[in-house]
């Protein structure tokens, strides 16, 4: 199962965090993680194998939403920083409508991905 990965900058570390607790079910379950720039290399420093994208504001989030659209990426894991402003943004916005259309579940913050990684 491909599952995309991506963290605003500040919510890098809290995704990490959520990785690193939840390793023995990513493992278990054959996951395969792609994900933008940034948050992959801060995965893969973390010891995790990932496919990475551009960054975000580079394309990242487009590329991802591609693998959402063509039916490879089965799940997104999207730490949003809320409070923060993102050039992206309108990558971010068609990547969560991609979701939607596609019908492919997306959590926007830590407490939601713990109730889809569950859900594995």
């Amino acid at each position: 199962m491909e599952i995309a990965i991506i963290a605003h900058d500040g919510k890098k570390a809290e995704m990490v965090q959520f990785l690193n607790e939840h390793s023995e079910i990513l493992h278990q379950k054959n996951v395969t993680l792609i994900s933008t720039g940034t948050t992959g290399s801060k995965a893969e420093k973390a010891g995790f194998k990932v496919t990475k994208f551009l960054s975000g504001p580079y394309g990242g989030d487009a590329q991802i939403a591609t693998r959402v659209a063509e039916g490879f990426c089965k799940m997104v894991f999207f730490f949003r920083d809320p409070l923060a402003k993102h050039p992206h943004e309108p990558d971010i916005f068609m990547l969560m409508r991609l979701c939607d259309v596609h019908d492919v579940p997306l959590a926007t913050n830590p407490a939601t991905a713990e109730l889809l990684i569950k859900a594995l």
